[in-house]
């Protein structure tokens, strides 16, 4: 992962299946404040316990950016530690792109703070706002540009600082959310290595049950809207629940089936680390064992968009990640959306 990849020649380009070359991570990186809520301490907060959250979706803990820590700060944070890890020179960046649902301002993108931030050479710079599938989204559209030969080496990083749009006095969120931040460095490969293949589908007809109702140009923030406290995030938890339930198995096998792959030739599952019954469930319907199945919700909680990266670097840290290992990650949030993506490490 440390070794400037060489680029490869342009091949012949078609519809699906045609590859021009292929886009491979060559850095991971991954950031959490250092302040850390536990379960005891939401006990104080509201009317909870321990062994309600850690019963009904496997979190004891999460942390929480300081009131200074804006999205760009994290995910600055994350972008370094998968620049210097992928051993790519910062000026040959050439795209930018941040997945967040909570961006340091409405604009401009966030993306352009961390590129100041990392002092990156003036390049595209954009956000992604697919809620907790944007991790998959962005790399589904950095490992484009770089498949294509329109850029060589792309930064997609994720975060999230759900704890200053979530509220404190909602039970049945506030001990969900948690803030973090994971980056990939992309660059080229080899067709067949790299990122094989994506499913990525949204069903807008649902896209209230997960939401931050006031900000936007349908509800600006007002007195009222204060008042109503929609600022924060507003999430059917049962609905939302089913939907990921059902959809996840099929857009992990669609992405499979598009990689030419089935679930027994997985070697690691990274799912968007929401709640421990929907990743149980899933490594359930593809009969993965504990150890290729990648779970810290347990440790940081939902981190929305970043919560992939943050599993992807730390499996990569403990071993579990090898050179050749074929990665499934899927994703699953507002919108409804859902997303998976297929790797050959």
């Amino acid at each position: 992962m440390s070794q400037v990849a060489v680029r490869p020649q342009v091949v012949s380009a078609g519809r699906a299946g045609a590859q021009v070359r292929a886009a491979r991570v060559c850095g991971l990186g991954a950031y959490v404040p250092e302040q850390v809520l536990t379960n005891r301490d939401l006990e104080q907060m509201v009317d909870t316990s321990d062994e309600w959250i850690v019963s009904h979706t496997g979190i004891s803990q999460r942390h929480i950016a300081r009131d200074d820590q804006a999205c760009s700060d994290l995910a600055a944070e994350a972008a370094s530690m998968a620049l210097a890890r992928s051993g790519i020179p910062r000026d040959q960046i050439e795209l930018i792109l941040v997945a967040t649902v909570t961006p340091d301002h409405s604009f401009p993108a966030t993306a352009c703070y961390v590129q100041d931030k990392l002092g990156l050479p003036q390049c595209a710079c954009f956000d992604v706002g697919t809620g907790c599938t944007g991790f998959i989204y962005g790399l589904a559209i950095g490992g484009a540009f770089v498949a294509a030969g329109l850029h060589d080496y792309v930064l997609v990083m994720a975060a999230e600082t759900l704890s200053k749009v979530t509220d404190w006095e909602d039970r049945s969120t506030c001990v969900l959310f948690g803030d973090g931040a994971g980056a990939a460095v992309l660059g080229p490969t080899e067709p067949g290595d790299g990122l094989l293949a994506y499913h990525m589908v949204t069903d807008g007809s649902v896209a209230d049950l997960l939401q931050l109702p006031a900000g936007g140009s349908r509800q600006p923030i007002t007195p009222d809207a204060l008042q109503r406290r929609e600022q924060y995030i507003r999430m059917a938890g049962h609905d939302v629940f089913k939907l990921a339930v059902r959809g996840i198995p099929e857009v992990a096998l669609a992405a499979l089936d598009k990689a030419g792959l089935v679930p027994e030739d997985v070697d690691l599952l990274v799912m968007h680390q929401a709640n421990q019954r929907i990743i149980d469930a899933a490594a359930k319907r593809f009969d993965l064992p504990p150890e290729k199945v990648v779970c810290n919700v347990d440790r940081y909680g939902n981190t929305s968009a970043a919560s992939i990266p943050i599993a992807l670097a730390e499996a990569e840290e403990d071993g579990r990640l090898q050179r050749g290992s074929i990665v499934l990650m899927v994703g699953f949030g507002a919108g409804f959306s859902l997303g998976a993506c297929v790797v050959r490490w």
